[in-house]
């Protein structure tokens, strides 16, 4: 498998967008509501920030845009993105802050490990970068309990969320690459069925009563509105719409290692809205490594990219 050499611009887009995805840990960590149901509030949100997007390019969409295979694979989409968000909001109630950024970033592994089953290649810099990512995550565990402010539950939902956001990623690569379908079209329709999927998640699984009550209008009538009005438009229009603009242009395992300085900004944004932050000696350890093994996984990528034609 190769790839064309993207533009200068979609790595602009990328950096723009990891600003805007760090922020969303911290700020859904700062809000004392049941964990799915936050999550549903942002994609709420942000369903309503995309929805004009949405509707100037479904003016100028051609009508065969959403055939039964593009429909098919949005309504997949939005179910890997309610289980991304699902799993990693329930993790920030569960265990640090840095642990939970940490693991739901590790998708490079994912999906490097998906490419070697896919390929069945021996590649040395595949096999390194992934083994240091792998041993990585094994040390960051240590500082872990069954119990406390870092467990294993925690870390294994933020995993669960890693896995889920690869698949989001892929889905988002095959529907954006060569601008098949335009960014707010497949954008909108995906957030809002993650949406609605994690309302009925959290109407089922969370008590919710007492939210409900003391705010019969959701999010808007909170005292979170704020909070979830910047989620919207940070982490979620420029952050998860950023990444989807520049799946056009770059493969999932670059957004993934892009998105490994995650845990970096996120705990220095948690830093400064929550006062503090709890990171560990193998925390901190593992982290390294997990990061250097993904950059020796975009040099393993780099080797592969066929150079722009200029013809």
């Amino acid at each position: 498998m190769t790839y064309e050499r993207p533009p200068a611009m979609a790595w602009a887009i990328l950096a723009i967008a990891l600003f805007g995805v760090s922020s969303g840990g911290p700020l859904l960590a700062s809000m004392d509501t049941p964990p799915v149901l936050r999550a549903s509030w942002r994609l709420w949100a942000t369903s309503i920030v995309l929805l004009p997007g949405f509707m100037v390019q479904l003016r100028r969409a051609e009508n065969e845009i959403y055939d039964l295979r593009n429909i098919s694979m949005i309504l997949l989409s939005g179910f890997a993105l309610a289980i991304h968000f699902a799993a990693w909001t329930w993790s920030l109630d569960h265990t640090s802050l840095a642990h939970s950024l940490l693991f739901v970033t590790s998708h490079p592994i994912v999906i490097v490990s998906a490419m070697f089953v896919i390929e069945r290649k021996a590649d040395p810099l595949l096999i390194c970068g992934a083994s240091l990512g792998f041993m990585g995550a094994g040390l960051a565990l240590l500082d872990a309990s069954d119990s406390g402010s870092v467990t294993y539950a925690g870390d294994a939902a933020a995993f669960l969320g890693a896995v889920a956001g690869a698949a989001y990623l892929a889905i988002g690569r095959i529907l954006r690459s060569g601008s098949k379908i335009p960014l707010f079209i497949y954008a909108f329709p995906v957030t809002t069925v993650s949406a609605i999927i994690l309302t009925g998640l959290s109407a089922s699984v969370e008590s919710t009563a007492s939210t409900i009550d003391a705010h019969p209008l959701g999010w808007i009538g909170s005292e979170y509105f704020l909070t979830v009005v910047a989620l919207a438009f940070g982490a979620g229009l420029l952050g998860h719409t950023g990444l989807n603009a520049a799946l056009r242009w770059l493969p999932p395992i670059i957004i993934s290692v892009g998105l490994l300085f995650e845990p970096i900004l996120g705990s220095v944004i948690g830093l400064l809205v929550l006062g503090t932050i709890e990171v560990g000696f193998w925390t901190v350890l593992g982290g390294i490594m997990m990061i250097v093994g993904a950059i020796i996984l975009t040099f393993w990528l780099e080797s592969r990219i066929e150079p722009r034609s200029t013809s």
